[in-house]
This record gives C-alpha cells, sequence and structure tokens, in this order.
C-alpha cells in the first residue's frame, strides 16, 4: 500500500489545525499591516512638522535666498551680534540657527557658515541649506568675472543616452532597477521560506521522536516515504500561510487606508524621490518607462522558473533539515549542524547581490547559478537580466537531481537517528549512519 499520500495528508492537517499555526496565519498579517501603517502614520506627522530656523547673514548677500517651503520657514535676523542670535535660537521654538559670516571673499564663503542646533540637524535639511548658498556663491562668482550665469543655464545641455540592444529593442535605466527588483525579491523571498519552513520540518521530526511516536509510525512506513510525506506535507502548509499572508495583507492594507485615512508604503515616499533624482529623470517619464520596463520583463519565464527553483531549493533544504531533526534530540542540539547547511544559503544572497547586479552574466554569477546549493537564489535574480533558456533548464535539472540524491542520503540518516535516543551524533557518526 502507498502509504505516501496519507503522510502527506496528515502532516498537512497537522499543522493547518495546529493552533499556533492559526494564530500566527491571522496575527503575522495583522502586526505586519500595523508596522506599516504606524510608521506611514508617524512619517506623515514627521513630513508635517514645520522647522523654524533663523538665518544671521553678516555678509548681506543671502537676503532673498532662502524661501519658505513646506516644512522650512526662514527667518532672517539682522543688528544683532552670534552670541545674541544664538540666544534667540535656544529661548524660541527655533530648530537650528544657521550663520554666514563675512568674509574677504566668496571662496573663503563657501567653508565658513556654520550651523547651530541642539540636536544634529536631518541630512535633508542640510543639503537643502548647502545647495541654496552653494547655488547663490557661484552666482556671485560668475557675476565678479562678467559671465551671464542665465546665459550659461541656457546654453547648458542634459545629455541623457539611449539604451538599445543589439537587435533594435529599446531599454532604459529603469530597466535595470526593475530587474534588480524582481531578481531581489525573488531570491530573498525563497530565502526566508527555506529558513522558516526548514526549521518547522526540524522541530517536527524531534517532537515526533521525543514522543516516541516516531516508533509506531516506522514499522509500517519506509523511512524515505515517510521523510518525503513530512516535507511535502508541511511545504503545502507553508503555501497555504503563505497565500493567506498575501490575501490577508492586502485587505488590511487597503481596509487601513480607507478607514485611518493612513498610506502603510507613505514610508517609502522619500526613497521614491530619493531614487527618480539619482536616475535624473522627471517622474512622469520614469512612471513611463517603468512601466515599459514592467512589460519587457519576461514574465512568463519568471513565474514558471520562480516555482520551480522555489519547490527544488526549498525540497532540497527541507531534506537536510528534516534529516537534523532525526539525528538529535532537541533543538538546541542542532546548532552544530546547522551552520553548514546555512552557510550556502548566506553565500547565495551575498553573490546575488553583490555580484550577480553588477555582472549578471560573468564567471562568478554563472558558476553559483549551476551550483544546487545557491541556484535557486542566483538564477532567480539572474533571469530578469536575460538568460538563455537552455541554462536554466540545466540549472534545474541539476537541482532537482541533487534533491533526489540528497533525500536518499538524508532517508539512511532519518532511518537510523530517528531511533537513536540520549546520544549526540557526530560528524563521523554520520558518515557511518550512511553505510548502513
Amino acid at each position: 500500500m502507498n502509504h505516501l499520500p496519507l503522510i502527506i495528508k496528515r502532516e498537512y492537517l497537522n499543522k493547518v489545525r495546529n493552533k499556533s499555526f492559526i494564530i500566527m496565519t491571522f496575527l503575522s498579517p495583522l502586526i505586519f499591516v500595523g508596522i506599516f501603517a504606524l510608521v506611514g502614520y508617524l512619517s506623515s506627522v514627521n513630513n508635517d512638522n514645520v522647522r523654524n530656523i533663523s538665518v544671521y547673514d553678516e555678509s548681506g548677500m543671502f537676503a532673498n535666498s532662502f524661501e519658505d517651503t513646506a516644512t522650512e520657514n526662514y527667518n532672517l535676523l539682522t543688528n544683532l551680534t552670534l552670541e545674541q542670535a544664538k540666544a534667540i535660537g535656544k529661548d524660541t521654538d527655533t530648530y537650528g540657527l544657521l550663520y554666514i559670516p563675512k568674509t574677504e571673499n566668496l571662496e573663503g564663503l563657501s567653508k565658513s557658515a556654520t550651523f547651530f542646533s541642539e540636536e544634529s540637524p536631518s541630512l535633508g535639511l542640510m543639503k537643502d541649506v548647502e545647495r541654496i548658498i552653494e547655488r547663490q556663491v557661484n552666482n556671485d562668482i560668475l557675476k565678479r568675472e562678467n559671465i551671464d550665469s542665465d546665459r550659461i543655464k541656457q546654453l547648458r545641455l542634459e545629455v541623457e543616452i539611449r539604451q538599445e540592444t543589439f537587435e533594435g529593442k529599446e531599454t532604459s535605466k529603469v530597466d535595470s532597477i526593475a530587474k534588480l527588483i524582481f531578481g531581489g525579491a525573488a531570491g530573498y523571498l525563497l530565502f526566508m521560506f527555506i529558513i522558516i519552513y526548514g526549521n518547522m520540518i526540524m522541530r517536527s521530526v524531534i517532537e515526533e521522536k521525543t514522543s516516541r511516536i516516531i516508533e509506531i509510525i516506522i514499522s509500517s512506513v519506509k523511512p524515505i516515504k515517510l521523510l518525503l510525506g513530512k516535507i511535502i506535507g508541511t511545504s503545502l502548509a507553508g503555501v497555504t500561510q503563505f497565500v493567506a499572508w498575501v490575501i490577508l495583507i492586502g485587505v488590511l492594507s487597503t481596509v487601513v487606508s480607507l478607514v485611518f485615512g493612513v498610506d502603510p508604503g507613505a514610508m517609502q515616499e522619500k526613497q521614491a524621490q530619493m531614487m527618480v533624482e539619482g536616475v535624473g529623470q522627471n517622474p512622469q517619464d520614469m512612471i513611463t518607462q517603468a512601466y515599459g520596463a514592467y512589460q519587457s520583463l519576461p514574465l512568463a519565464n519568471l513565474v514558471i522558473m520562480f516555482l520551480l527553483f522555489f519547490i527544488g531549493g526549498y525540497l532540497l533544504y527541507a531534506s537536510l533539515y528534516a534529516a537534523i531533526g532525526a539525528a538529535v534530540d532537541s533543538e538546541t542540539d542542532t546548532q552544530q549542524f546547522m551552520m553548514p547547511i546555512l552557510m550556502p544559503l548566506i553565500l547565495s544572497v551575498y553573490v546575488g547581490f553583490f555580484t550577480v547586479i553588477e555582472n549578471p552574466h560573468g564567471t562568478v554569477s554563472q558558476v553559483f547559478s549551476y551550483i544546487p546549493f545557491t541556484s535557486p537564489v542566483v538564477m532567480l535574480m539572474r533571469i530578469p537580466f536575460g538568460v538563455p533558456v537552455w541554462q536554466q533548464i540545466l540549472s534545474v535539472v541539476i537541482l532537482f537531481a541533487t534533491f533526489i540524491g540528497i533525500v536518499f542520503f538524508a532517508a539512511k540518516i532519518y532511518r537510523v537517528g530517528i531511533l537513536m535516543y540520549g546520544k549526540k551524533p557526530t560528524y563521523k557518526e554520520l558518515i557511518k549512519w550512511l553505510k548502513y
């Protein structure tokens, strides 16, 4: 009789009926959305605060340079000493005092301005103030040299290099950003899924071993079927929980935005604006290019390969987690065996973010996209940049072939270790178990 479907069903139902599983399925999205909503609210409150900044300009050059904005009010101080200006700043609701001394030349002024405040001022504010002073000083230098600054602005050209493949397909800077986001998200998602649900499998095996239930089950089921059943059943429970999280987070985010008027993504507005400035394009052009970049992504290829690498990578590492759970008596004893498993995962993330992004088709990127312990993360991050289909298929074949081999050896450790009690095994003993 084929017991595998029964084992899968048992493992799946045990997981989804568990009280802690049900609680975390509903509680995690609440915590996630709550944190983002709180951060978004605090960001909006922080952005609504208006900073009052006093400007003490001894040089007299910046009387009309500082203009009030939505978040900054500038108050020009005159006929005072520096100490009096400082005292006013301390005694009033002033965010800081900008002191611009009188210097012999403009070159000296560029290094002598000082900002006084009770605490360290924000980097954004300091960049704004420096930009204002820099613009005024540079304009005065041009006037001193009898150069028309307005004319220079008119003659200045902005260079934007078009990007196009040899086949004539137009690309842009936003294409690279979109590929980076998709690849990085896919790789990181797999990394987190393996860590979370791999540990769940390991704890499940340890619990059954310590409760001696496994002794009854193992008498009528082959170890390899029991191992596969636990891996697949727990994986299905994990997928169920993940889908529930996605749905609940989407619903809760919509409810929070409509009912409370809080945008959970508000904290990302500043980062988005910085990215727009870094790319050097206006927002409308960037939105258009982002939509084009999204359409140009190989979405069908990404979805198919994501599923294959996601399943293969998880099954590979889950079998190792199950073998570790069978070899020990408690979760504290797993620490000595966890590092060899976690190191390839951590390495794949580092290779992905520091090598694949810089050179997705380089030797290092290609080699690690074929190694089965790193390929699920590295190859997923490479695919958006354009990887030949034969390379993707070869990587998938190597991954699943390695999984079959790992399951075979893990089942041997599982068969012996599941009935071993009261002794912490060493690596030498694990190798002996593989020979039984």
